[in-house]
């Protein structure tokens, strides 16, 4: 059986030797001192290994059933859903109004990637949760976020998004779901939603679905959008549950991966539903819980991979295969671990260097959230809105190949169903498909995030590359082993970018031809800033006699092999890019 331990050493070198979260001016981060930051995520570790991974296997051969309309988890999953009620795992930084506990997005990311590197399907009911109840807190009425939030903050009731449709996946202006405007201010909602993730369970007492349908005079197309809360149960006004609503479960999705969460196909026959927001402004108030849910598929993508990753490392050490050609490295064995050959060194190598770099974008893109959110800071949320799809996408791509590679270890026996090696790749894969499959994202990183503000969010953070190697222009080893690599990087990402601005205009084809490998490229600059960014910081924990000095020498190595071996990537997605469309699109459809 797989095992996994959180790294809770990496993660506090993340919050408090880079971000240097306890000395930010922003309201709650003055508490999250190292003392305050270690108990925390020691306990949601705890929770991870010992409730959660247990059951990850679990959920996998198991699944989900659905019985007389009723979808019944694994064994375990509910008891284990309880437990984490119970701690307070699902409010940890939601509003203290509503019970939440109030504290920045950025810790719950952190407790988010233990819980979803332990059990992605199963967290995955407490995540979308987390999405709906953002989206009700940003968009309802005080009514509204009275009625729904205190319990969905608790995880009593648990949400969902329903946007996609059977003939309309990415394109939402396609959708037939209706909603007829009732004399009590009320809707009913009639249509059929596929893939909804988390749709129904035996976990908790109601489900808060949270749909999009078109209303009467809306006009045609994504404008004439609304969103509607639909709750399984109706609430009464005292908050007790009333009557079953006209929204049942038609079908579980039979999927590659997520076995242990409940993929529904959710029919509304004339629900009862409620307007969140705007009238056919449904879009904005829907991606207030897609830009969430995209953040948190990107931690989903390497979480995975990272829990994939610990297993692998650990085979190598211990499986003996062959003999080191420098000379026997076990002379009283038969043979040598694997972990002496030079590729399966490069192979974990790759996996390391971009796992923790990964962690780095991450949390910073969390830190951003921060900013925006709690600070009010423009600049930090037009920032992470560009990071967002580069996130999304990069992440979960690589997350996907890291967890491949982690199996590719463990040879033969990484096919083979009892070593749980195939359960993270199959996990992974769906990071790379839902809330906006990756080739969506690369499009919108290239067609809106490039020229948003007027480009000034991609050239703020072009200075803030320059502003990194720049500060370390006294500094040799960094100089030569970060500084240089990510100023060439750097200016791939420039020129790229250039390109597009002189193509796209004549032929707009060019840039959306060599928006994947944009979407790439910019990946590996902010995985290479965020390197020179920890190489920095390992440095100076080192000059200064900081304990854990073995800590600090693995980390400046791992930034070394990944600025050496994955940061020249960039060269190829700039050639590719400069292509343009010809070589894409010189087949005729009818030669495909």
């Amino acid at each position: 059986m797989n095992t996994y331990s959180a790294p809770i050493r990496d993660m506090q070198f993340v919050l408090h030797d880079l971000l240097a979260i306890s000395g930010q001016d922003l309201p709650g981060y003055g508490d999250l001192d190292r003392d305050f930051t270690q108990a925390v995520l020691d306990a949601a570790g705890k929770i991870a290994a010992e409730v959660l991974a247990p059951l990850n296997a679990v959920g996998d051969r198991q699944g989900c059933t659905l019985e007389n309309g009723v979808v019944h988890t694994p064994k375990g999953f509910a008891e284990a859903f309880e437990q984490l009620r119970e701690g307070g795992w699902t409010a940890l930084d939601c509003d203290p109004d509503y019970g939440g506990q109030g504290m920045p997005y950025v810790i719950g990311l952190a407790a988010g990637e233990m819980f979803s590197a332990a059990n992605m399907a199963f967290t995955m009911y407490q995540g979308l949760t987390h999405g709906a109840y953002s989206a009700i807190h940003a968009h309802g009425t005080d009514q509204q976020k009275a009625t729904y939030l205190p319990k969905m903050v608790s995880c009593e009731w648990t949400g969902t998004m329903n946007l996609t449709e059977p003939h309309a996946g990415t394109d939402l202006g396609l959708l037939r779901t209706r909603a007829e405007p009732q004399d009590d201010g009320s809707y009913l909602i009639t249509g059929q939603k596929i893939f909804i993730s988390a749709g129904d369970h035996d976990m908790a007492q109601n489900v808060i679905h949270l749909v999009l349908a078109k209303a009467p005079g809306g006009g045609e197309g994504t404008r004439g959008i609304s969103l509607f809360i639909v709750p399984k149960f109706l609430v009464n006004e005292d908050g007790s549950l009333g009557q079953r609503n006209a929204v049942s479960v038609g079908n579980l999705e039979e999927k590659m991966g997520i076995h242990g969460n409940a993929t529904c196909v959710m029919n509304y026959d004339g629900a009862r539903g409620w307007l969140l927001g705007d009238l056919h402004k449904g879009m904005r108030a829907m991606f207030t819980m897609m830009n969430e849910a995209r953040i948190g598929v990107g931690l989903q993508g390497y979480s995975v991979a990272e829990a994939a990753y610990q297993n692998a490392a650990a085979y190598a050490r211990d499986r003996l295969q062959g003999r080191a050609v420098t000379g026997d490295a076990n002379p009283s064995g038969p043979a040598d671990p694997l972990i002496v050959h030079p590729d399966i060194r490069r192979n974990l190598m790759d996996q390391k260097s971009f796992l923790e770099g990964a962690r780095a974008l991450a949390f910073w893109g969390a830190h951003l959230i921060d900013r925006a959110v709690l600070g009010q800071d423009k600049q930090a949320h037009d920032l992470v809105s560009l990071l967002t799809p580069v996130i999304k996408g990069f992440l979960t791509d690589k997350g996907f190949d890291t967890a491949v590679q982690a199996q590719q270890v463990f040879g033969g026996h990484g096919y083979i169903e009892e070593q749980g090696m195939s359960q993270f790749v199959r996990d992974a894969r769906i990071a790379m498909i839902y809330e906006g499959a990756n080739g969506v994202q690369a499009l919108d990183l290239v067609g809106r995030k490039l020229a948003a503000e007027g480009g000034k969010p991609i050239m703020g953070f072009f200075e803030l590359v320059k502003a990194e190697i720049k500060a370390h222009d006294g500094d040799a080893a960094l100089k030569a082993g970060f500084c240089e690599p990510l100023k060439a990087a750097s200016k791939d990402l420039q020129a790229a970018a250039m390109f597009f601005m002189e193509q796209g205009m004549k032929d707009p084809n060019a840039a959306l031809a060599g928006s994947y490998d944009f979407m790439h490229l910019f990946g590996h600059v902010a995985l290479g800033l965020m390197w020179t960014r920890m190489a920095a910081a390992a440095r100076t924990s080192l000059d200064a006699g900081a304990g854990d000095a073995g800590f600090y020498e693995a980390k400046l190595a791992t930034g070394r092999y990944y600025m050496a071996r994955q940061l020249p990537m960039t060269a190829t997605h700039l050639a590719r890019i400069r292509s343009g469309a010809a070589p894409v699109m010189a087949l005729d459809a009818e030669r495909f």
